[in-house]
């Protein structure tokens, strides 16, 4: 089903219309068949590999400068395979799942995968279009209409998206929204079947609260401090490279990102050295080098090189990873490029320490005992993701046991969230729910139990006057001080 109108930046006026013209047209056509899955799943697939190349370069616009095949990969080309693991998989999902046992105890029950209806989508800046596309491409898998809130800090391609999505479809299965925060806050009020969001947990509070007055169920994937642990049988100069390259992907401003690096005091300037290092030589020549993104806008600018600025202003270090003859140029505000620093000395009243940076900034924190790294974790708001460099040791295991965070990626970045069907999510301040395959198709799906009953005689056989004499209140207080007896010998009273 495709249209031929052409879209346009939405307005408050037009959100309810395009939901209710949605939920109608779910109302009326019931369940998708699983063709129909497929077939939208397709012209999604179309949408985006269609419009690749103008994505990209809207991209890059938005962003100020952003390089064309980073773009490419982390925004377009990961929607091939996941597509097509949804299509494979979904003959099996939709199968009802019999409970084993329940045929012998005289209730033969089956649990259905029911379409919620109308799910919406609400995207983050950093990677506009993938972190849409892919949870609407499993909301679409679960048998849903979707509405894609794209956000506002990425218009160009948000308008691109729009436009290529209104080739294949209806607005009445798939629309892109665009728009300024009202629209946005509009959109979070809608009565979604469920509302999915990415950003950040500021953000995240605002639409659950909108979305609490429909009694919408949520999933947030935002953010946090994530930490790396550098364990005393790690290879610093491994870890240092595989850190330094994950702290500047998409210019430090992915969710995945560590934000800072615990270390044995012993070796912090090893680590520091070869972070630098390794820093120099991802981008030798900071301030021109085509493969740096840039820092999303003005703003966001002003607010790491703030981060920066307080933490020396209150005694912390920092180290400029950039040749010397470079430091001059940096920060740049016209190019809204920030040289990667390192921060040694960070305390807990600095601004860098509490707030997620999203951006070339790295704290390295020094380690006397893995329980001291185990408690500063702990005791603070949990991350997103956790990364450990070193063996699958003891230290690692206490590590394993004793924090929580929404995932946990040993020697690699966020190698956690590679392959299909690993639920994605944080927990806490970092998110609630989970997504990633099979796990987006139940997030977007409601898991119905279908009973029938072969009880002789009925459950109302069971519960009805009959049965309530004083021989059954007996019997039914003879098994709960049988019960009682048996767990107080358990737990030894």
């Amino acid at each position: 089903m495709t249209t031929t109108l052409q879209p346009r930046e939405q307005t408050v006026a037009d959100l309810r219309p395009l939901f209710d013209a949605q939920r109608s047209a779910h109302l009326r056509e019931g369940p998708p068949s699983i063709e129909v899955r497929k077939d939208r799943l397709n012209r999604l697939l179309a949408a985006v590999l269609g419009a690749s190349d103008d994505l990209a370069e809207a991209m890059s616009a938005d962003f100020g400068h952003r390089p064309l095949a980073f773009s490419l990969s982390a925004d377009v080309v990961g929607a091939v395979d996941h597509i097509a693991h949804l299509k494979d998989s979904l003959e099996n999902w939709m199968t009802p799942v019999v409970v084993a046992g329940s045929a012998e105890a005289g209730i033969p029950t089956e649990i259905d995968a029911v379409p919620l209806g109308v799910v919406g989508v609400v995207g983050p800046w950093n990677f506009p279009v993938s972190l849409v596309v892919h949870p609407a491409a499993e909301a679409i898998a679960a048998g849903n209409r979707v509405m894609i809130k794209f956000s506002d800090g990425g218009p160009r391609a948000g308008a691109v998206l729009s436009e290529a999505v209104s080739r294949y479809f209806d607005p009445s299965e798939l629309v892109v929204v665009t728009g300024g925060l009202d629209v946005a806050t509009a959109f979070s009020s809608l009565p979604f079947g469920h509302l999915f969001f990415t950003g950040s947990p500021a953000v995240g509070t605002i639409v659950q609260r909108a979305a609490a007055e429909n009694l919408t169920p949520v999933t947030l994937e935002l953010g946090g401090k994530n930490p790396a642990v550098v364990a005393e049988d790690a290879d610093i100069a491994e870890a240092a490279r595989r850190i330094a390259g994950s702290r500047m992907s998409n210019g430090g401003q992915v969710c995945l990102c560590p934000d800072y690096v615990f270390v044995e005091a012993s070796r912090v300037d090893e680590l520091v050295a070869a972070l630098t290092s390794s820093l120099i030589a991802l981008h030798p020549h900071y301030s021109t080098d085509t493969a740096v993104t840039s820092i999303v806008d003005d703003r966001n600018f002003r607010r790491v090189t703030g981060l920066i600025a307080d933490a020396v202003a209150k005694g912390a270090r920092a180290v400029e990873a950039v040749p010397e003859d470079e430091r001059a140029l940096l920060p740049d505000p016209d190019t809204r490029r920030i040289a990667p620093t390192i921060l040694l000395d960070v305390t807990d009243e600095m601004e860098v320490a509490n707030e997620e940076v999203f951006g070339p900034v790295l704290t390295v924190m020094p380690y006397s005992s893995m329980d001291e790294v185990i408690e500063y974790i702990a005791t603070r708001p949990s991350p997103l993701v956790a990364y450990w460099y070193g063996d699958n040791s003891p230290s690692f295991r206490q590590f394993r046991s004793r924090t929580i965070s929404g995932g946990i990626s040993l020697n690699d970045f966020a190698v956690h969230a590679m392959l299909p069907d690993i639920p994605f999510g944080g927990v806490g301040r970092s998110g609630m729910g989970s997504y990633h395959g099979k796990a987006g198709f139940d997030t977007f799906s409601h898991h119905r139990a279908v009973a029938s009953s072969e009880i002789p005689g009925g459950v109302v056989g069971m519960i009805g006057p009959p049965s309530m004499t004083a021989e059954a209140a007996a019997d039914i207080r003879g098994r709960i001080a049988h019960a009682h007896s048996e767990v107080l010998r358990e737990i030894g009273r």
